[in-house]
């Protein structure tokens, strides 16, 4: 069983949750209103999932994102500043403003980036896993990505060679039902993706994604396995995208009921567990509003910083591109 939490990683959580959500919406507003070119997948609803995985990782340790990346960066330790320039395609951003929403990444947290192609960061995650084996750390590697993406080669094959090699690798399957706007009983034979550890030989572990502490758990004893020697496992959170595949609509959706959405907001994961925060006495309201009106001080900063800085010069529109010889 993983160790349990203090009280200052309880209040660190609930505050990656918190700049998580109030960084999507603040996001989703300016794209909705044109400020943000390009589209921009949020990840309100799910912020119990990174939250809750990040808090058991080292800045040493590695993982890869999808399309839906910010909530992953964020809570690996990314910086408003220069997430938001990168969404708003400044010099100033994380990749020079040329990668924009589907490709933020920080080399010096251990974020090897998002990634615009479904299925692309597992055979990254159990690259980095390889290395870290071949090194002998005791770094691990954390592949997200959706139930979408567990059809596709390229995670079969990194979930095979993980397990082969018994790399320090974590699939985490993030589960929200929907494959961009396909159900996922329409794309896949199964309920669970989890099921489909056992044909690698690797443990399969579904978890509520709406339960931080659920998700909190269910990590550390992977992490933990993976630190060991033990090798990979596939963990499926069930979670739910409160807002459309790309953009802020929620409602109104033709491919899902509106209901459907409802009942997944009742379990908001955030609600959920600052509810349990208070009832332990970890936090009272009055510091819960004031993370709210830190965090809100801290975006307010950030996207005055993005509006202000340059756009990349146009002479620098190859650089980074391609590779030079003795560069």
């Amino acid at each position: 069983m993983a160790k349990q939490p203090s009280k200052k990683a309880l209040q660190e959580i609930h505050l990656n949750m918190v700049r998580i959500r109030r960084f999507e919406e603040t996001a989703g507003r300016m794209a909705e209103n044109g400020k943000i070119p390009g589209a921009l997948h949020l990840y309100v609803g799910e912020e119990a999932v990174a939250s809750g995985v990040m808090q058991h990782l080292t800045a040493k340790d590695q993982i890869t994102s999808t399309h839906r990346g910010h909530g992953h960066l964020i809570a690996k330790g990314g910086v408003f500043k220069l997430m938001f320039a990168e969404l708003f395609g400044k010099s100033t951003g994380y990749c020079g403003g040329k990668g924009g929403s589907m490709h933020v990444c920080d080399m010096n947290v251990g974020m090897l980036g998002a990634n615009g192609i479904v299925g692309g960061g597992p055979p990254i995650a159990m690259g980095a896993a390889f290395s870290n084996k071949f090194r002998k750390t005791k770094d691990v590697a954390v592949c997200f990505f959706g139930d979408g993406a567990s059809n596709e080669g390229s995670f079969h094959e990194a979930a095979n060679m993980a397990a082969l090699y018994k790399l320090p690798c974590l699939f985490v399957c993030e589960n929200n039902g929907y494959g961009e706007y396909t159900k996922q009983a329409n794309h896949q034979a199964i309920v669970d993706v989890a099921d489909r550890a056992a044909g690698y030989g690797m443990p399969g572990v579904i978890v509520d994604g709406m339960d931080v502490m659920a998700v909190y758990e269910a990590a550390g004893e992977a992490v933990d396995q993976a630190r060991k020697g033990g090798g990979p496992t596939l963990l499926e959170f069930k979670t739910y995208r409160f807002y459309d595949h790309v953009g802020v609509r929620g409602m109104g959706l033709t491919y899902r009921a509106d209901e459907e959405l409802e009942i997944w907001k009742a379990r908001d994961p955030i609600d959920l567990f600052e509810k349990n925060l208070i009832d332990l006495k970890v936090m009272t309201q009055r510091k819960i509003d004031n993370v709210y009106a830190a965090v809100d001080a801290e975006l307010e900063e950030a996207v005055e910083f993005a509006e202000q800085s340059p756009y990349p010069d146009p002479a620098e529109l190859l650089d980074n591109v391609y590779w030079e010889e003795g560069a």
